[in-house]
């Protein structure tokens, strides 16, 4: 895994760990506890949960291509 992929998985874990305790009524963020810091948790959760799927995915067509060239070459 590279730094990008370590940092990804670790905002995923810490927003995920951070939406479970807010919707249990556990407030670890200062300012979770209202409607509008459950709303800000889960955009962070929405929003980590989604740059961590699309930086590990082939979702662009230059993405796309590269996992083609791996693939021709045998390296994945």
């Amino acid at each position: 895994m590279d730094k990008g992929a370590i940092v990804r998985t670790a905002v995923l874990v810490i927003a995920l760990i951070n939406q479970v305790l807010v919707a249990t009524g556990l407030n670890p963020i200062s300012g979770s506890e209202d409607v509008w810091g459950e709303a800000i948790s889960s955009a962070i959760t929405v929003g980590a949960a989604v740059w961590a799927w699309f930086k590990d995915n082939a979702v662009t067509a230059r993405g796309k291509y590269q996992q083609q060239v791996l693939k021709d070459k045998g390296l994945k």
